[in-house]
């Protein structure tokens, strides 16, 4: 195999992730990302199988590494206040970069389609995954809620703000950004009531 065709996968991604910030997924062809990855057609078929696999592969690659960013993040020796702060601020970041939106679009399109359901969905758990460890490991009391249900909160809180961030509407998204944030002050509240 040869360099060009070991990168090839790599240059169909790139291009298919700008095709999609620029147009959504409902806009996204292969033909648009071939042409702007330099590349035949027929290379996304070969590697992705069309739209939907190719979609799918980004978001998985993109979800990879920010999993590892959270779980890195969740490790270090801090308050719990103040790595959901971190995250909180890890927000912006991810929707600057394209992933919340390819998340959401695919999120949408799983709605008709079970596969694509399943792959999200598959996703989704590996933040629950995440938060489930943070929430388990903490040495604060959740009060009734078991780290599961407290995981599930955190992340549908998440996830449902992003969608509403998502709308443009600046009143909304400064309500979400607020919303998450208040949680830093409970979760502070908690711990320190637990020390003393």
């Amino acid at each position: 195999m040869t360099e060009r065709t070991a990168d090839t996968p790599v240059q169909i991604l790139e291009a298919a992730r700008g095709c999609l910030l620029a147009e959504g997924y409902a806009k996204l062809s292969t033909r648009k990302v071939a042409d702007a990855a330099g590349v035949p057609l027929s290379q996304i078929h070969y590697h992705f199988g069309g739209k939907q696999g190719l979609v799918l592969a980004l978001l998985d690659r993109e979800n990879s590494h920010l999993i590892g960013r959270q779980q890195r993040m969740y490790a270090i020796d801090a308050p719990l206040w103040k790595r959901y702060e971190q995250a909180c601020d890890f927000l912006d970041d991810d929707i600057a970069s394209g992933y919340v939106r390819v998340l959401q679009e695919m999120i949408a399109a799983g709605w008709s389609d079970t596969q694509v359901a399943q792959q999200i969905l598959g996703l989704l758990q590996s933040w629950q995954t995440v938060l489930e460890d943070v929430a388990g490991s903490t040495r604060a009391r959740l009060g009734p809620l078991t780290a599961e249900d407290a995981a599930a909160l955190i992340g549908m809180s998440f996830l449902g703000g992003e969608a509403l961030i998502l709308l443009g509407d600046e009143t909304w998204a400064r309500r979400v950004r607020a919303a998450l944030r208040s949680l830093v002050t409970l979760i502070r509240h908690i711990e320190e009531a637990d020390r003393a």
